[in-house]
Protein backbone atom coordinates (compact mmCIF):
# COMPACT_ATOMS: atom_id res chain seq x y z
CA UNK A 1 0.00 0.00 0.00
CA UNK A 2 1.07 3.71 -0.82
CA UNK A 3 0.13 6.32 1.96
CA UNK A 4 -0.78 9.91 1.46
CA UNK A 5 -1.94 11.90 4.10
CA UNK A 6 -5.54 10.88 3.93
CA UNK A 7 -5.73 8.42 1.39
CA UNK A 8 -4.12 5.20 0.59
CA UNK A 9 -3.57 3.49 -2.69
CA UNK A 10 -3.89 -0.31 -2.79
CA UNK A 11 -4.01 -2.69 -5.26
CA UNK A 12 -7.53 -3.11 -7.27
CA UNK A 13 -9.29 -6.34 -6.93
CA UNK A 14 -11.94 -7.60 -8.64
CA UNK A 15 -14.47 -6.51 -6.19
CA UNK A 16 -13.83 -2.78 -6.66
CA UNK A 17 -14.58 -2.58 -10.50
CA UNK A 18 -18.41 -2.65 -10.13
CA UNK A 19 -17.54 0.76 -8.79
CA UNK A 20 -15.67 1.77 -11.49
CA UNK A 21 -18.24 0.62 -14.03
CA UNK A 22 -20.68 2.76 -11.96
CA UNK A 23 -18.41 5.74 -11.94
CA UNK A 24 -17.34 5.38 -15.66
CA UNK A 25 -20.80 5.60 -16.49
CA UNK A 26 -21.80 8.82 -14.32
CA UNK A 27 -22.35 11.52 -17.34
CA UNK A 28 -20.28 14.29 -14.32
CA UNK A 29 -17.52 12.17 -13.85
CA UNK A 30 -17.00 11.65 -17.76
CA UNK A 31 -17.13 15.15 -18.05
CA UNK A 32 -13.32 15.74 -18.57
CA UNK A 33 -12.56 12.28 -18.41
CA UNK A 34 -13.12 8.37 -19.88
CA UNK A 35 -15.09 6.80 -22.22
CA UNK A 36 -16.78 7.89 -25.42
CA UNK A 37 -20.17 5.19 -24.13
CA UNK A 38 -21.23 3.24 -21.83
CA UNK A 39 -18.98 0.69 -19.91
CA UNK A 40 -20.23 -2.86 -19.19
CA UNK A 41 -18.88 -4.91 -16.10
CA UNK A 42 -17.75 -7.42 -18.85
CA UNK A 43 -15.65 -4.68 -20.42
CA UNK A 44 -14.08 -3.86 -17.12
CA UNK A 45 -13.12 -7.45 -16.38
CA UNK A 46 -11.69 -7.70 -19.50
CA UNK A 47 -9.49 -4.34 -18.76
CA UNK A 48 -9.06 -5.89 -15.29
CA UNK A 49 -7.33 -9.18 -16.77
CA UNK A 50 -5.87 -7.53 -19.49
CA UNK A 51 -4.27 -4.65 -16.93
CA UNK A 52 -3.00 -7.32 -14.66
CA UNK A 53 -0.60 -9.30 -17.10
CA UNK A 54 0.74 -5.16 -19.27
CA UNK A 55 4.21 -4.57 -17.27
CA UNK A 56 3.65 -0.96 -18.49
CA UNK A 57 1.13 -0.20 -16.36
CA UNK A 58 0.71 -0.10 -12.71
CA UNK A 59 -2.97 1.01 -11.19
CA UNK A 60 -4.29 1.87 -7.95
CA UNK A 61 -7.46 1.91 -6.25
CA UNK A 62 -8.04 4.96 -4.30
CA UNK A 63 -9.39 4.60 -0.55
CA UNK A 64 -10.48 7.50 1.83
CA UNK A 65 -11.11 6.85 5.33
CA UNK A 66 -11.38 3.00 4.56
CA UNK A 67 -13.85 3.44 1.24
CA UNK A 68 -12.78 3.05 -2.27
CA UNK A 69 -13.26 6.63 -4.05
CA UNK A 70 -11.51 6.36 -7.23
CA UNK A 71 -8.54 5.23 -9.09
CA UNK A 72 -4.94 6.29 -10.10
CA UNK A 73 -1.63 4.75 -11.32
CA UNK A 74 0.90 4.68 -14.15
CA UNK A 75 0.84 3.81 -17.65
CA UNK A 76 3.44 3.60 -20.70
CA UNK A 77 6.14 2.62 -17.95
CA UNK A 78 9.31 2.68 -19.57
CA UNK A 79 12.47 1.93 -17.91
CA UNK A 80 14.81 2.44 -20.69
CA UNK A 81 13.97 6.15 -20.58
CA UNK A 82 12.74 6.43 -16.62
CA UNK A 83 9.20 7.72 -17.59
CA UNK A 84 5.42 7.28 -16.88
CA UNK A 85 1.85 8.45 -17.97
CA UNK A 86 0.52 8.99 -14.56
CA UNK A 87 -3.94 9.81 -14.23
CA UNK A 88 -5.76 9.51 -11.21
CA UNK A 89 -10.19 10.37 -10.70
CA UNK A 90 -12.05 10.33 -7.92
CA UNK A 91 -15.40 8.61 -8.92
CA UNK A 92 -17.82 10.42 -6.15
CA UNK A 93 -18.20 14.21 -7.07
CA UNK A 94 -19.31 14.83 -3.65
CA UNK A 95 -15.65 14.31 -2.71
CA UNK A 96 -14.40 17.01 -5.24
CA UNK A 97 -12.68 19.70 -4.32
CA UNK A 98 -11.60 18.63 -0.88
CA UNK A 99 -7.86 18.15 -1.36
CA UNK A 100 -8.25 14.29 -2.22
CA UNK A 101 -6.74 14.64 -5.79
CA UNK A 102 -4.20 16.37 -4.43
CA UNK A 103 -3.21 13.97 -1.67
CA UNK A 104 -3.83 11.11 -4.57
CA UNK A 105 -0.71 12.93 -6.72
CA UNK A 106 1.25 13.75 -3.99
CA UNK A 107 1.72 10.13 -3.54
CA UNK A 108 2.26 8.98 -6.43
CA UNK A 109 4.73 11.10 -7.90
CA UNK A 110 6.25 10.18 -4.64
CA UNK A 111 5.97 6.49 -5.32
CA UNK A 112 6.80 7.15 -8.96
CA UNK A 113 10.42 9.08 -8.22
CA UNK A 114 11.48 7.55 -5.32
CA UNK A 115 10.42 3.75 -5.09
CA UNK A 116 10.02 2.89 -9.30
CA UNK A 117 13.33 5.46 -10.33
CA UNK A 118 11.42 7.64 -12.92
CA UNK A 119 13.09 10.88 -14.00
CA UNK A 120 9.79 11.50 -15.56
CA UNK A 121 6.73 11.62 -15.18
CA UNK A 122 3.62 13.37 -17.71
CA UNK A 123 -0.14 13.26 -18.61
CA UNK A 124 -2.39 14.53 -20.90
CA UNK A 125 -5.65 16.54 -19.93
CA UNK A 126 -8.31 18.36 -21.54
CA UNK A 127 -7.55 22.05 -21.41
CA UNK A 128 -10.99 23.01 -20.13
CA UNK A 129 -10.40 21.38 -17.23
CA UNK A 130 -9.19 23.92 -14.96
CA UNK A 131 -9.63 22.21 -11.32
CA UNK A 132 -7.03 19.36 -13.25
CA UNK A 133 -4.98 21.98 -14.41
CA UNK A 134 -4.90 24.21 -11.73
CA UNK A 135 -3.80 20.91 -9.30
CA UNK A 136 -1.33 19.99 -11.98
CA UNK A 137 0.37 23.08 -11.58
CA UNK A 138 -0.04 23.63 -8.14
CA UNK A 139 2.21 20.42 -8.01
CA UNK A 140 4.89 21.40 -9.86
CA UNK A 141 3.79 20.21 -13.96
CA UNK A 142 5.24 22.20 -16.39
CA UNK A 143 2.93 22.79 -19.51
CA UNK A 144 4.77 20.81 -22.67
CA UNK A 145 2.66 21.33 -25.48
CA UNK A 146 -1.36 21.72 -26.84
CA UNK A 147 -3.15 19.51 -29.57
CA UNK A 148 -5.50 21.64 -30.75
CA UNK A 149 -8.62 19.94 -30.87
CA UNK A 150 -7.13 16.60 -30.24
CA UNK A 151 -10.56 14.83 -29.37
CA UNK A 152 -14.12 15.35 -29.72
CA UNK A 153 -16.14 15.18 -26.88
CA UNK A 154 -19.43 16.39 -25.59
CA UNK A 155 -20.33 18.28 -29.04
CA UNK A 156 -17.22 19.76 -29.84
CA UNK A 157 -13.25 19.72 -30.09
CA UNK A 158 -11.08 19.62 -27.66
CA UNK A 159 -7.64 20.53 -26.86
CA UNK A 160 -5.31 18.45 -24.98
CA UNK A 161 -2.57 20.28 -22.69
CA UNK A 162 0.23 18.01 -22.40
CA UNK A 163 2.06 18.78 -18.67
CA UNK A 164 5.34 16.81 -17.03
CA UNK A 165 7.48 17.23 -13.78
CA UNK A 166 10.68 16.12 -14.01
CA UNK A 167 12.70 14.42 -10.80
CA UNK A 168 14.72 17.64 -10.44
CA UNK A 169 11.37 19.56 -10.01
CA UNK A 170 9.94 17.62 -8.06
CA UNK A 171 9.74 18.96 -4.09
CA UNK A 172 8.31 15.87 -2.74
Amino acid sequence: MIHGHRVVLRAIERQDLPAYVEWLNDPTVLNYFGRYGPLSLVEEEQWYEEMLQDPRTLNFSVEFEGRHIGGAGFNEIDGRSASAEVGLFIGLPALWDQGLGSDVLHALLRFGFEQMNLNRIYLSVFARNERAVHLYEKVGFKHEGRWRQAEYRHGQYQDLLWMGILREEWTG
